[in-house]
Formats: structure tokens, sequence, C-alpha cells
């Protein structure tokens, strides 16, 4: 295809789909305006299915399948960046050495890192309840973890961040999401659609399926983001060019 040819292609492409997005504008409600179409219909929709968070009843729930695709985009970039960082032929890792912290530094780090990590925890185990969610509570599980990075050195982190566990429950808790779809698919319902018990509004239990999706999301990105870091940590303090031998 020559260059003249794509270009031409794409100037047709966007037409079309600026023309699209402006008819899609025009029958959008006034601004300002006390008509909420879309605002109204997803909070009686989230409070029909017995979620009192309508943001992780959007998410898990009525845009399922759109979150699942969003998940996908982080393994699958946790997956790139271990591929690229990986350690090269000219380099090799070098133990990481005792680094000096502040006695205020170290203080505040141990401090935090037990109300961080008991945070995140409430920010998974309530998103179908409260503000917060899977999302959310993973990366905030994964700050209370480097946490002690701050508060001691790299060689500590090490020592408690189960990396090769870590590999294996970022994959699980993605597959995991995929794999509840096909819980609506043998009741006859469709794909990824909440039919599991719903529960008692305002209860732990309640949601159905957006309760069991939120935890497998806080899971993966929690064990992602943790991944993800471990390489650039490793690059940063532990990998070094071989010298070479003239």
């Amino acid at each position: 295809m020559s260059r003249t040819t794509r270009l031409r292609l794409f100037l047709t492409a966007a037409a079309v789909l600026a023309a699209a997005l402006i008819v899609a504008a025009e029958q959008l409600p006034g601004f300002g305006g006390a008509r909420h179409p879309y605002g109204e219909r997803a909070v009686a929709a989230g409070l029909a299915r017995q979620t009192a968070n309508i943001v992780s009843a959007v998410n898990f729930d009525q845009r399922g399948f759109d979150t699942l695709g969003e998940e996908s985009i982080l393994f699958g970039s946790v997956l790139g960046a271990g591929m690229l960082l990986r350690l090269a032929r000219d380099e090799h890792k070098r133990r990481p050495a005792a680094e000096p912290v502040l006695p205020t530094t170290r203080l505040f780090g141990a401090t935090l890192l037990p109300i961080t990590l008991l945070t995140g925890g409430y920010l998974v185990a309530h998103g179908q309840l409260s503000p917060g969610g899977g999302f959310q509570g993973g990366v905030v599980l994964t700050t209370a973890l480097h946490l002690a990075y701050v508060a001691a050195d790299y060689r500590v982190l090490k020592r408690i961040r189960p990396l090769a566990v870590l590999d294996v429950t970022d994959a699980i808790a993605a597959g995991s999401y995929a794999a509840l779809g096909l819980i609506g698919l043998a009741q006859g319902a469709g794909y990824l659609a909440n039919t599991l018990p719903l529960g008692t509004f305002n209860a732990l239990s309640s949601s159905g399926l957006v309760a069991v999706i939120n935890a497998a999301v806080g899971v993966e990105v929690g064990s992602a983001v943790v991944v993800l870091l471990a390489h650039f940590l490793d690059q940063a303090v532990e990998v070094t060019p071989r010298r070479r031998n003239r």
C-alpha cells in the first residue's frame, strides 16, 4: 500500500468518525440541565442489583466487558515490561548494598506500612459498598509493600516480596476475571451477566458477581504493579553492564 493510499484511507476513516461524533454530541442532553438519562439508568441498575457503590456497579457489572479489557491491558503491559527488561547478555546482577536511612524516615515508613496495608485491604473488600474498589485498593496494597523500601532498603523489600508467587497470582487473577464471565453463560444468560445471589443491600456479601470480580481485580492489580515495579527497581538497583575484557 502506497503512502498516498494510506493517507486517503486515514482521511476517509477520520471523516466518518468525526461525523459520527458530531451526530452523537448533538443528541446529548443540554449542559447544566436536570435530565441525566445515563446516570439515572446506571444508578437504578446498580441499586436493583444491591450494589451500594454505583461506580463499582458500572465498572464490574454494567460495563464489565470493558473493564476486562482494561485489566487485560495492565496484564499485557506487565508481561511486555518483563520481557523487555529481562537480563541481557551484557548485563549482570550485583548484590544491593545496605543503604543508610534516617531514623525519622524509618519510623515514618514502619508506622505507615501496616496502616496502608489495612487501608488497601479495606478498599478491596468493601469496593461494592463504598468509594474505592479493586483498582484503587490494589495500588494502595502495592504502596504498603514498598514502604519497606522507604523505611529500610532494597534488600528488605526483596526478602518480603514473593516475586515468583506474585507472578503466578497475577496470571491467575487476570484469568479468573475472564473465567467468571462463564458463570452467566452456564446459567443461560450473557457473558459476565450478574447471575449470582445478590444478597442484602449494603452488606459485605451483596452485589453478586460485582464483589467477586472486584476482589479478583484487587489481587491482579496489586500483584501486577508489584511485579512491574520489581523489574524497574532491579534495573535501577541491581543490574549493571558487564565489564568487557580488552
